[in-house]
């Protein structure tokens, strides 16, 4: 019986239970009383396998301590296991304070695992969750104005990662970047490339006060003057300095982001979105709606109306758009084009941003819940005991390109996914550095190739030896079995929390233990059948990890 299943049998059995209760305390449950139901793998392993808050979300029904309902949906879930088809699941079912009820696995279901786990092989976890819906993912979109940082790069292994984990799950997933082309930014850029370009033909100007100073300017300016010669040496127009310089850096982020593992189906151009007429006309639908006003010669969204703290400027009284009109209007295209959920992952500086956004997604006739956003916290870098500072503006910060040349991109990718996204990340490059435990992904990654090792020394094991899960009795290899069948409920909870750490932190765990068995029993041992057992055991954790690092954009080593 396959996890899912399995889950699914324990949810009704426990509500099934939960009504045979209140039947029994005569009590009716009137509509919108039910049950909804939801499992979690208790963090302690004396907890069980599987626990369920049920009864204190129901004990305030009956008026009694949810201790004791727990107690009594406990005694009604032992009864009913047979007619649930869980007798050979479930071992043991406990009530526990304050009023969790625990479920057990059968060391007989747990050996289960391992067929289940050799049929699927790569699918393993896999699931029909998203049922096949569009969703998009938006997520770097990093202004067009210099390289990308770590703290994009952090953006880029969280997206990358969570798409990945979506698609597992059966969702229809398009990776997006959305590519800000346009308005101040990108001409101070141009004006910045042109000082650094005047400059290189001795006929230098005051550079602007808004410029960009990174050496990288110069290196465009430089390929500038390579294509053009003197040809705008007397020309104040930025259009053609802009224009090449966001090539450049496009081409540049392109680069380092294949490089880093990360393909995006979609590019859009805010500069088409605008030049299509389309922000005007989502602007229309809201005013059609009643939810766009004139004050003071501006144009404003009444975003009060969906709980914002006030109401927003869509077009200024100059006429031009600020950045929320063309943000309403590329998410009414998100919507047009058939995506039925949509995650957007943005950077901390960003988060006051969400209200007003929800705010029009609601306006425009869609569900508040049809839009996530994720915010990241930034990373901080540590080199030799120091923090390397980071201003885009100021020319001085850690690129993406550089962290890569210095580590690599699965010990990058990794370590941006350590920490939960709310948190914000510390990045020792020292530590990371390192061939040891110390250093998580290598952890993950020798037990990886570790198993490769002992699969090629199994080879010569005895070609009758028959695989006999019985044998499989020591505590370490009855945990691995147990962490083995988390897997797929690991995947779904990363998915539903869109927080790809939970398959990271599950992995460590995973490699610990299976250095915990490795370090206390030999695989290849002088009775065959246990030699055929273990091998198994040890194949089977080979491709739960390779599945999850797969998920992570982490490649797979045989040898380190």
């Amino acid at each position: 019986m396959r996890y899912a299943e399995v889950e699914s049998k324990i949810i009704s059995l426990l509500e099934k239970s939960a009504r045979d209760v209140f039947a029994d305390l005569n009590i009716s449950l009137l509509p919108g009383n039910g049950f909804k139901t939801e499992l979690e793998i208790p963090k302690e392993k004396s907890h069980g396998d599987l626990s369920s808050n049920i009864a204190m979300r129901v004990c305030k029904l009956a008026s009694r301590p949810s201790i004791d309902i727990a107690g009594l949906i406990s005694e009604k879930a032992k009864n009913n296991l047979a007619s649930a088809h869980l007798k050979e699941v479930i071992s043991r079912i406990e009530a526990k304070a304050p009023g969790f009820i625990n479920f057990f696995f059968s060391t007989k279901y747990l050996y289960t695992g391992l067929l289940e786990i050799k049929r699927l092989k790569n699918n393993f976890g896999s699931s029909g969750i998203g049922r096949g819906l569009k969703l998009q993912v938006e997520f770097v979109s990093a202004n067009p104005t210099g390289p990308l940082t770590i703290a994009h790069g952090r953006q880029a292994a969280i997206g990358d990662s969570l798409a990945n984990i979506l698609q597992f799950l059966g969702y229809r997933v398009t990776r997006e970047y959305y590519l800000n082309n346009e308005g101040t930014q990108m001409d101070n850029l141009g004006k910045s490339i042109r000082a650094r370009y005047l400059e290189l033909l001795g006929s230098g100007e005051e550079f602007p006060q808004d410029g960009y100073k990174g050496l990288y300017v110069s290196d465009i300016a430089r390929d500038f003057q390579k294509k053009h010669g003197k040809k705008f040496l007397k020309t104040a127009d930025i259009k053609a300095f802009r224009e090449f310089g966001l090539q450049w850096i496009l081409n540049d982020i392109k680069k380092d982001l294949k490089d880093f593992g990360v393909k995006f189906d979609v590019w859009y151009s805010q500069k088409s979105l605008r030049e299509s007429g389309k922000v005007r006309k989502a602007i229309g639908l809201l005013k059609e709606r009643g939810y766009i006003y004139e004050n003071e010669g501006a144009v404003w969204f009444k975003s009060t109306a969906f709980g914002d703290d006030k109401d927003r400027v869509v077009f200024k009284s100059d006429g031009s758009a600020t950045y929320l009109a063309p943000d309403i209007a590329y998410h009414l295209e998100k919507y047009r084009r058939g995506f039925r959920r949509i995650v957007d992952i943005w950077g901390p500086d960003h988060h006051g941003y969400i209200p007003r956004m929800k705010a029009a997604i609601k306006a425009l006739g869609f569900s508040e819940n049809s839009l996530s956003v994720l915010i990241v916290q930034l990373a901080t870098l540590h080199k030799g005991g120091q923090v390397v500072s980071m201003s885009t503006r100021a020319g001085e910060f850690v690129t993406l390109r550089e962290v890569m040349d210095e580590v690599g991109k699965d010990v990058a990718r990794f370590c941006f996914i350590m920490r939960r996204i709310s948190s914000h990340l510390d990045f020792d490059l020292d530590v990371v550095k390192k061939e040891s435990s110390e250093n998580p992904v290598y952890y993950i990654q020798y037990a990886h190739a570790r198993i490769w090792s002992i699969l090629e020394y199994g080879k010569s094991a005895h070609p009758s030896a028959r695989f006999d899960s019985k044998l499989l009795a020591e505590p370490e290899e009855i945990e691995l079995l147990r962490l083995l069948r988390q897997f797929p409920q690991m995947v779904a909870m990363s998915g539903k929390a869109l927080e790809p750490y939970v398959i990271l932190q599950y992995l460590q765990d995973l490699a610990a233990m299976f250095h915990s068995f490795y370090n206390k029993h030999r695989v290849v041992t002088d009775d065959h059948h246990l030699t055929k057992s273990r091998l198994v055991l040890v194949d089977c954790t080979r491709i739960v990890l390779a599945n999850g690092l797969r998920l992570l954009g982490v490649s797979l080593p045989k040898k380190m």
